[in-house]
């Protein structure tokens, strides 16, 4: 086999993730544009086959092996997206495969998954935890196993995504890319700077679970204590050995993002573009903001699309109430009729839409004296908000936001 993450070895798989892979054309975004002060493109992998990159790294990973080691099978660990890769990478060539997915992996990527044609069994609740029982059982069977991120070969067919961006945009001047595990973030750094050493590579990762920072602060990979982040696909405690020196290397900066920032990314990529990202996607989009804007040439690299719908709504109800769009206010009125008219009466007349009501008479013992009212209404944003709270107010109500769920 020759040497990965070489230029060569990038051309190669460059032309063999060509037989199953979808073309991902970056798309521009005026809207992040103005965001951000950059020139803004996206390079949408959630439209990739199995919606995530992880097709290339794994289908090309499996073109480089035997027939004994096919006829053996593999099996591999994956939080989702490297598991359906090697699903259907893995049925393509006739294979059998078994996929260790964490406890927690949402149900969309387990049955997604099976519907390549993996065997799906689940094993603990973070990646590293699933990783274990992987090895074991590949140990145990003698079937080959395939590292998700920590892999050379691996990370080599995940870096034909910065040759397409290149080709399609040879002025480049920043990728950002989002960080897990390191096998993407690796690929993708690694040619860049093999290319044109003056493109700024800037690896994307969540701050509930800063593997790579860990590594970088303490000059090698170190396993973190926990992942606490919404990023399931990125939540991995320990970055890869094997990749690790590359992206010392190769790798500009790092920026950590915040759940919150995620579930804002969400709803921007929704309404300007009419597309669903994972939230591991979207940290390349929320790191648009902690760029200075210096009006660069700047590809987002959108790593997967692959989310369940409770997740879905979950993000869009707490993005919507995060940008004042929904919001409940508590109201303390006299027990008496006409009360109810005036508090909706004050809201209509300032175009807010009541979409929930919550009537308490036992707040107080004395319901002539106060009971509350709970509404939750929608709005258009924060200017609205703070416009219908003063209306509340003009009408006599001392109004309260609370917050709250749908």
């Amino acid at each position: 086999m020759p040497e990965m993450l070489t230029l060569d070895a990038f051309e190669e798989a460059s032309q063999k993730v060509k037989e199953v892979t979808q073309e991902t054309k970056l798309v521009e975004s005026p809207y992040f544009s103005a965001q951000c002060g950059n020139r803004v493109w996206l390079k949408p992998e959630n439209m990739q086959r199995t919606g995530a990159y992880k097709v290339r790294g794994a289908y090309y990973k499996i073109s480089t092996m035997g027939p004994e080691e096919l006829e053996r099978g593999i099996v591999t660990a994956s939080a989702g997206n490297h598991a359906q890769g090697v699903a259907f990478a893995a049925t393509r060539a006739g294979a059998r495969s078994v996929v260790i997915m964490p406890t927690t992996t949402p149900l969309i990527k387990v049955e997604r998954t099976k519907g390549y044609g993996a065997e799906v069994l689940l094993s603990g609740d973070v990646y590293d935890e699933s990783c274990d029982f992987a090895l074991e059982l590949a140990e145990r069977e003698g079937m080959t196993f395939i590292h998700p991120f920590n892999d050379p070969v691996v990370a080599t067919g995940q870096g034909t995504i910065a040759m397409e961006i290149v080709q399609e945009l040879p002025l480049v001047d920043t990728i950002l890319v989002p960080v897990g595990g390191g096998g993407l973030s690796c690929g993708v750094a690694t040619f860049a700077k093999l290319y044109n050493p003056k493109i700024r590579v800037i690896g994307v990762e969540p701050a509930g679970a800063p593997s790579l920072t860990a590594a970088l602060e303490a000059g090698s990979p170190v396993k973190l204590p926990g992942a606490n982040t919404i990023a399931d696909g990125t939540a991995v405690l320990e970055v890869g050995d094997k990749v690790f020196p590359y992206l010392q290397k190769n790798l500009d900066d790092v920026i950590t993002v915040p759940d919150d920032e995620l579930i804002v990314a969400f709803l921007d990529m929704v309404e300007n573009h009419k597309m669903i990202v994972e939230n591991s996607g979207l940290l390349t989009v929320a790191a648009l903001k902690h760029l200075a804007p210096e009006n660069r040439r700047v590809v987002s690299i959108l790593s997967g699309g692959n989310m369940d719908v409770i997740t879905m709504s979950s993000v869009v109800q707490h993005g919507l109430i995060q940008r004042g769009r929904i919001f409940t206010v508590s109201v303390l009125l006299p027990d008496r009729p006409g009360m109810l008219v005036k508090v909706a009466s004050a809201i209509a007349d300032e175009n807010g839409n009541v979409i929930k009501l919550e009537h308490n008479q036992f707040v107080s013992t004395n319901r002539n004296a106060a009971v509350e009212l709970r509404v939750t209404i929608e709005a258009f944003g924060e200017e609205h908000k703070r416009q219908i709270v003063e209306a509340l107010e003009r009408a006599g109500f001392t109004p309260t936001v609370v917050q709250t769920a749908l």
